[in-house]
Formats: structure tokens, C-alpha cells, sequence
């Protein structure tokens, strides 16, 4: 009965078996059972899903203690299968049984440190390796947490901005946007790719950048109608299959949200930093806030902030209108510690290069608009680590 209440609140993938005092997760083999700091007092191991503490001695009511602190209902009376939990102050009473049992837990500021160490420790252990892609120096991601908000227009025109700002550089483009793939279209790319010597596919070439895209591998028109493990074994096929050859940088264009494929590619490859393009308006603004986070909760760095759509000129009387809204990506900017890398505005001149396969970086490089990504890319390199040798 406990158990089976454990496993519905604490969900599917994650088993807590108390009898035999063991504890078992679906990401890696029979917990090991360490000493943890402040853990009831006794060994305790943590699971790699939901980082609670599992111990020993009493394990059911110490898991079931855990497991309804991670609900936020700790100091409430809960009803048990005729059993009673009871908490208040760090402790518990079992109200059922000749036996009482009082626990505490109470750590202080280094042994929460401590446990908090050991935490990440113990997740780590079911995170892949990052390995690098091979004869790419920098991987850039360029994300938003929204759709709609102008993602893969600045992914490509940072490309090309890279490319203009410094010739000697060698940059690449990669579209991980299983589901609606743009770079095709937008860098006026169409074809399979071909195979090189070693099997692996070599990237589609215009205006001097290096792309591939799942677009190239299916009719553009045809929709990708993929569940998640497909989709992640295209994506280890974008990341590892493709002969890059030599880059300096890697511009990697995102699919919009904080899922699966954020998650594999921030978590199997090295990446020297993330850019988060975002509206002003606040509905796009709460997602771009979580996609900030996301990438630190990965340990990805965040570069700065981009904000497209900024504002709209009127090409007759010049009148400045903030369609939506003024300087909202500068103020979370302000919330996370964040730079503005740059405002891109709403421009016709943008919208029409980018459905003619003609990005306006490379077509109206004397434009504003132009400038404004040449600007970011100079903010996006300035803010990189040190390539490595």
C-alpha cells in the first residue's frame, strides 16, 4: 500500500523499494548508499530523479516524509492507509503502532552546502559526457523560450555577421528545429546532403556559411511527425554525424521551449555560450526568463539577451511605435544580471530578405538593420571564452 502511494506521488520513473532498505532508479543501477550529511542521521542515498533522501532504518516513513515536503505540504495532517503522519517543528509521530519515532532535521548553512555538493554529485552520475564535435572550436546556441519571436532570423544573420566581421573565420550554422526547420528556406539552401569517405554528411554551402539542417533530409513540405526518441536519435545524428571540417564557431539555432532537445544538446556537447532573442511583449518575456534559467540550471552560459521586434518606424512620417511594448527585454535583463547584446526593429526590409533566401546582413549590409547584427556579433564574441588551441 505504501508503496504504491509512493510511487503515485512521487511518479513512474522513479521506484523507492523500502523493503530490504533498497532503493532503485531507471537512470542507473542500485543506489550506493553514502554517508550525507543531516540525512534523519542515518547512511542515506538520494535518488537520481528526485534527489530525495532514501534512508535505511525506518526507510517508509522517511521517504514518505520526503516525498510530501516535495509536494509543499509538510505541516498538515496526512491520512495513510489507517496510518497517521503528523508533522510539526521537523518532527513525526506514527500515531499507529506501540512506536514512536522523532526525527530532525535541522542543517546548518555548511551542511546544507555539503548536501546540496552531494546532490549534484549523485545527478551527475546519469548526465552523459560532453564530448565536442569534432574540428568545431565554439558552439553558440541561439534560443528563446517562445515561438514566433524572430529566433531563426537572428541565428542566421549572426552567422553571416560572424563571417562579415571576420573573414579569416570559419563559421557554421546548425538548425536543431526538428519539427519546423527554417535555415533551408532562409539561407536558400535546398538538397540532400552527401556522404563523405567516413560516412558522415557534409553540410549545404551559401554566402560562405557551413549549414545543415533536418530540413535537407526531408521534403519541405512533409511534416515531421516524430515521437521523443526519434527525435533525440536525429539530433545525436545532427551533432555527430555531420564533417564540419574546421570551424572556429558553430551557430546552433534552436528549437523554441526548455524540452528534450535543449536538454540532449546542452548536456552532450560543450557550449561557449547561449543567446536569448526575445520581443519586448511579456508574454514572450516570461518564457525567455525561463529559458535563461534553463541553460544556467545546465551550466550553460548565458551571453546576453537580444531584443528583436524592438520598435516599428513608420517609412512615411518616421513615428516610432513600441508595437510590443518598450524595453522589456532590458528589464529582465536587469533580473537575471544580464547584458543587451542589441535591439533589432520591426522592419519590412528584415521580413523580406529572410522569405527571399536573402539574409539582409549579406544583401543590405550598409543597412541599420544590418549594423544592428554586425553590432550583436562583435557583443557575442567579446563576451566568449578563450578558444582553445
Amino acid at each position: 500500500m505504501y508503496a504504491k502511494t509512493l510511487r503515485k506521488h512521487l511518479g513512474k520513473r522513479c521506484k523507492m523499494y523500502v523493503a530490504g532498505y533498497k532503493h532503485k532508479c531507471k537512470l542507473d543501477s542500485w543506489a550506493e548508499e553514502t554517508q550525507t550529511a543531516g540525512c534523519y542521521g542515518e547512511e542515506a542515498a538520494c535518488c537520481h530523479v528526485t534527489s530525495l533522501p532514501c534512508v535505511r532504518r525506518d526507510g517508509f516513513l522517511a521517504v514518505l516524509r520526503a516525498a510530501f515536503r516535495a509536494m509543499g505540504t509538510w505541516q498538515r495532517l496526512v491520512h495513510f492507509g489507517g496510518a497517521s503522519l503528523l508533522g510539526s517543528g521537523g518532527a513525526a509521530a506514527l500515531l499507529r503502532g506501540s512506536r514512536a519515532l522523532v526525527c530532525r532535521r535541522q542543517l546548518s548553512g555548511a551542511d546544507s552546502e555539503t548536501l546540496k555538493e552531494r546532490r549534484a554529485q549523485i545527478m551527475a552520475r546519469g548526465l552523459p559526457k560532453q564530448k565536442p564535435i569534432e574540428g568545431v572550436k565554439q558552439v553558440i546556441v541561439v534560443a528563446s523560450g517562445k515561438g514566433g519571436v524572430g529566433k531563426s532570423t537572428t541565428a542566421v544573420n549572426l552567422a553571416l555577421a560572424l563571417a562579415a566581421n571576420d573573414s579569416s573565420k570559419a563559421i557554421g550554422l546548425l538548425d536543431v528545429d526538428v519539427y519546423g526547420p527554417s535555415i533551408p528556406k532562409m539561407m536558400n539552401l535546398k538538397g540532400n546532403p552527401e556522404l563523405s569517405q567516413s560516412n558522415l554528411m557534409r553540410p549545404l554551402l551559401n554566402y560562405g556559411i557551413a549549414c545543415m539542417s533536418m530540413g535537407f533530409l526531408v521534403e519541405e513540405t512533409a511534416p515531421v511527425v516524430w515521437r521523443g526518441l526519434m527525435v533525440m536519435s536525429a539530433i545525436e545524428k545532427l551533432l555527430r554525424q555531420v564533417d564540419w571540417g574546421q570551424l572556429d564557431y558553430l551557430v546552433v539555432d534552436m528549437p523554441p521551449g526548455t524540452g528534450d532537445v535543449q536538454l540532449s544538446v546542452s548536456q552532450n556537447i560543450p557550449i561557449s555560450g547561449a543567446v536569448i532573442v526575445s520581443t519586448p511583449q511579456d508574454i514572450a518575456l516570461m518564457d525567455a526568463h525561463k529559458g535563461a534559467e534553463m541553460f544556467r540550471k545546465v551550466h550553460v552560459p548565458v551571453l546576453g539577451l537580444i531584443q528583436n521586434m524592438s520598435v516599428f518606424q513608420c517609412p512615411n512620417c518616421k513615428h516610432k511605435t513600441h508595437i510590443f511594448g518598450a524595453d522589456g527585454a532590458r528589464k529582465l535583463a536587469q533580473t537575471l544580471d544580464l547584458d543587451v547584446l542589441g535591439d533589432i526593429p520591426l522592419h519590412l526590409s528584415i521580413r523580406e530578405a529572410s522569405d527571399t533566401g536573402q539574409p539582409i546582413v549579406y544583401s543590405q549590409p550598409e543597412s541599420d538593420e544590418a549594423k544592428a547584427y554586425l553590432q550583436i556579433a562583435v557583443e557575442v564574441v567579446r563576451r566568449l571564452p578563450p578558444s582553445p588551441a
